[in-house]
């Protein structure tokens, strides 16, 4: 006769629970004993990686700060005298370049050229006479700071002796400028670093851990290119995960990744992002070991765990058995008890037993029938008071039903009837409100716009949605104030007539009823009128500058005694009138820049260089005012000033310079002096001019960059005369042209000085600007 497997089972209680004890230690042992193992496992592998990872993090800050070192020697030896002055011979400073080769022996050249990139001398006598013009590592030494990537040598490797392991020679090349005592670039000074130099940071990090001996260490450019690494494996170029993720800012991180050669490897990475000034090669240092070296730990201690698992759940398998006949002995009893009240009889528990939990049990079976009586009358009762409430709920759902209603009606009205034309788009990036005035300016009707996306209608790109979770993005950043702002944009319509408009957006509502809101407003005539008042400025402008000129030379003419001696009060009235005409002159001029930057004709031609020449210059030409109105210019340089390079338009900025140091010059009392401060900075320059004038309120400190606003006043409070009230204005849009800044402060011990900051590199969009003009 066949039996199921249900037959096994013991029909006795204790037998079932002696059965279940034991079937639960086992799991529960050796589920423990899994939970312990794997998180040891991830623990070790953790572990594992990070000793990769912090191998590949040293090596790469060993890199960094070598580079920076030789980075900062370099530049530190072009302000040498013995190189930038005349009064040394070139034995003199071949010595002082083999006194630097000679400090550090992986320098395998170090030379100094002229403007033309003829080599001069170097520290070995090697090129000396040679052209090195059309080296990069001289090209871009001459525009500043250079650090070139590692490269084979190309003159060098036959001059100097063969390595000993009779491999190509490979340099790291470092160059920057030198330059006199009056800031004039005279030349470029250079050194190749050997790289055999990585190859020791290398071994000092990864061959003084204890590793094992299949941890290799690879450093790769920025390209993926290996420069240093296994022989099978140089100047291949890697496409692995593990060099796309390195990142100078992650440090720790590692994984699990195939290479090339079909082998599973454990690999720390990490990015370089060079040190202080020295600004990085973008250098990746990856630490490989095979998977089956750096795991086989773990493969030890899951044998261990595994024998010491089994052991432990035969123990607890044979305790639960003796615990489980314990319990079911009271619950025999318990058993009895319940049989008792199913046939309604009284429940009497003896209130003696080892367990409370047994003895709160029994009082409870005696008191259930009487709960049960009085929750059956307290249920009735409740049913009914239930109705009662369900009805008064609809009632007020009702009304607030009928108020919503309302109060949509009366949106939608104030939507239909507003002037500008509204978009509703919800979170979904999907149209959801499109008013009467959107189909007049747009060209869809209502319906044909509620519920497309705004991409399907072709419209500009800032009303574009692309992705579906922008707006719920947009409301978890808190970005609501960067969208509560008016701003001019162009539109194009059902047709694809484009049409100019002044956009305003916000987000509306809350949770799932959030709402991007964008209202449009048709601003075509104000540009037309706009472009009317510009043409009519530019036309006056222009008529006024021909007979201006004539006037101007005509009354110089008089004021010089072209027609006789004058009297003294025609020659006054002369002067008079001379002054004003040329007062007017520049007035037209000033007008004609403000109309060149606001059309966007005015070209800029940024160049990365030196601003103490640019300052010098400016106070040169501005030094006649000054001595005319008692006032002493000062140029403040500070140690680092011949350091400051700023990408500027040298014409334009001495336009600004000289117009902050006229105002300053105008507004500063008789005796004092004006100060020009030339300051360098990490990514740019600093110039600032400082008086000792009355000062300006911090509540006008912005009006006073608008156009016919006077800036200052001088001696007892008299209004300053003979600026036009542009000069400012044009200053702060040909800064901001640059990419600057222009700000006002109080000038330490009295007066105002104005900071002009500007930035190291040529911004993209300054070059493709000057491109267009």
């Amino acid at each position: 006769m066949q039996r199921t497997f249900t037959s096994f089972i013991p029909r006795g209680l204790g037998a079932q629970l002696a059965l279940a004890f034991s079937l639960l230690s086992v799991v529960l042992t050796i589920a423990l004993i899994l939970v312990v193992e794997r998180r040891a496992i991830d623990q070790i592998k953790d572990r594992i990686g990070h000793n990769l990872a912090d191998l590949a993090a040293q090596t790469s800050d060993k890199l960094e700060r070598g580079m920076f070192e030789r980075y900062r020697e370099i530049a530190l030896v072009t302000s040498r005298p013995v190189l930038t002055t005349d009064e040394y011979s070139l034995d003199q400073r071949r010595q002082a370049l083999e006194r630097v080769q000679r400090s550090y022996d992986y320098y395998e050249w170090i030379g100094l050229t002229d403007t033309e990139g003829k080599v001069l001398v170097s520290g070995n006598r090697l090129l000396e006479g040679a052209d090195v013009s059309k080296r990069p590592w001289f090209i871009e030494g001459m525009r500043g700071g250079y650090v070139g990537d590692v490269h084979e040598a190309l003159l060098l490797d036959k001059l100097l002796p063969p390595q000993a392991d009779k491999a190509p020679r490979r340099f790291v090349d470092v160059a920057f400028p030198y330059a006199d005592e009056n800031g004039k670039v005279r030349g470029v000074l250079g050194a190749h670093l050997s790289w055999n130099w990585a190859r020791d940071v290398e071994r000092s990090v990864v061959g003084s851990a204890d590793r094992e001996s299949d941890t290799q260490t690879l450093i790769l450019s920025s390209t993926g290119r290996v420069l240093l690494g296994p022989r099978e494996l140089m100047d291949t170029t890697l496409a692995l995960d593990s060099f796309r993720n390195a990142s100078p800012t992650q440090r720790g991180a590692f994984m699990v990744e195939r290479w090339p050669d079909g082998k599973d490897y454990v690999v720390g990475f990490q990015k370089g992002s060079g040190y202080a000034s020295y600004p990085g090669l973008g250098w990746v240092v990856l630490v490989r070991q095979q998977v089956d070296t750096a795991w086989q730990p773990l493969y030890d201690m899951r044998r261990h765990a595994l024998v010491s698992g089994l052991l432990l759940a035969l123990l607890f398998s044979l305790v639960g058995v003796a615990l489980a006949r314990r319990i079911t002995r009271p619950l025999k009893q318990l058993a009895a008890s319940a049989g008792e009240l199913r046939g309604g009889g009284a429940v009497q528990i003896a209130s003696g037993g080892p367990y409370e939990e047994v003895k709160a049990l029994s009082s409870s079976l005696n008191l259930l029938v009487q709960d049960l009586g009085e929750r059956r009358r307290q249920l009735q009762q409740l049913n009914g008071t239930l109705e009662q409430m369900v009805e008064s709920r609809t009632v007020e759902l009702r009304r607030a039903l009928e108020t919503v209603q309302g109060s949509e009606s009366r949106i939608r009205a104030i939507v239909d009837t507003a002037q500008d034309a509204f978009i509703g788009v919800d979170l979904k990036g999907c149209i959801s409100e499109w008013n009467p005035q959107a189909e007049q300016m747009l060209g869809w009707r209502r319906a044909e716009a509620l519920g497309r996306r705004l991409d399907d209608l072709n419209l500009a790109d800032p009303l574009r949605t692309s992705d579906s979770d922008a707006l719920p993005q947009l409301l978890a950043s808190n970005r609501q104030g960067a969208l509560d702002r008016r701003v001019e944009r162009v539109v194009t319509d059902r047709h694809g007539a484009e049409i100019p408009v002044e956009m305003s957006t916000s987000l509306t509502g809350e949770g799932d009823s959030t709402m991007l809101s964008i209202f449009l407003r048709d601003i075509t005539e104000r540009k037309r009128i706009d472009r009317a008042k510009n043409e009519f400025v530019g036309t006056v402008s222009h008529e006024l500058r021909t007979p201006l000129t004539s006037i101007r030379a005509s009354l110089s003419l008089l004021a010089d005694g072209a027609m006789g001696e004058l009297t003294p009060d025609v020659q006054e009235l002369i002067d008079i009138c001379y002054n004003n005409c040329i007062r007017l002159n520049r007035l037209v001029d000033d007008m004609l820049d403000i109309q060149k930057i606001e059309a966007g004709m005015m070209s800029f031609v940024p160049v990365s260089q030196p601003v103490l020449p640019l300052a010098r210059e400016a106070i040169r030409t501005m030094q006649g005012m000054a001595t005319a109105n008692d006032v002493s210019l000062v140029l403040d340089t500070g140690a680092d000033a011949s350091e400051a390079v700023a990408a500027i338009d040298y014409d334009r900025m001495t336009q600004v310079m000289t117009n902050l140091l006229s105002n300053a010059i105008k507004v500063a009392p008789g005796g004092s002096a004006v100060i020009l401060h030339v300051i360098a900075q990490a990514h740019g320059a600093r110039l600032s001019v400082a008086d000792r004038g009355p000062g300006i309120r911090p509540e006008l400190r912005e009006r006073v960059f608008q156009p016919f606003v006077q800036i200052g006043q001088k001696d007892g409070g008299k209004p300053r005369t003979g600026g036009t009230g542009l000069g400012l204005a044009i200053c702060k849009r040909i800064v901001e042209e640059h990419g600057g800044t222009i700000s006002i402060a109080d000038a330490p011990g009295g007066g105002t000085v104005f900071h002009v900051t500007l930035p190291r590199e040529v911004a993209p969009s300054i070059v493709k600007a000057a491109a267009t003009a």
